[in-house]
């Protein structure tokens, strides 16, 4: 099996959008939500199908995960950057699990 691999953010998001994760999600204190606000996914609802890690150039505290997520649901794939760190948000306990 070939490892996935990227070199930049953009890449990556270029890389799974042509893989068909299309939706954008933005997390929520209980849930995911679509930026088109058409889906409210809780973390029982969906699945992280991969993720990559990116730490800036000049400053390895400046990183990303980028999420490729999934929801059978909903018949959803979509994007997710987080770019401080799962911890910084305000989520439930059951959200947070979800990204750890």
């Amino acid at each position: 099996m070939d490892r996935e691999y990227y070199d930049t953010l953009v890449e990556a998001i270029d890389g799974l959008r042509a893989q068909g994760y299309s939706e954008d999600f933005n997390l929520s204190h209980n849930c995911i939500e679509s930026s088109t606000k058409n889906h409210r996914i809780l973390h029982d609802e969906f699945e992280i199908d991969k993720f990559f890690r990116f730490e800036g150039e000049s400053n390895p505290d400046d990183s990303s995960i980028l999420y490729a997520i999934s929801s059978s649901k909903y018949q959803v794939k979509g994007l997710l950057v987080n770019a401080f760190g799962i911890y910084s948000e305000d989520l439930t306990d059951a959200l947070l699990q979800k990204f750890l």
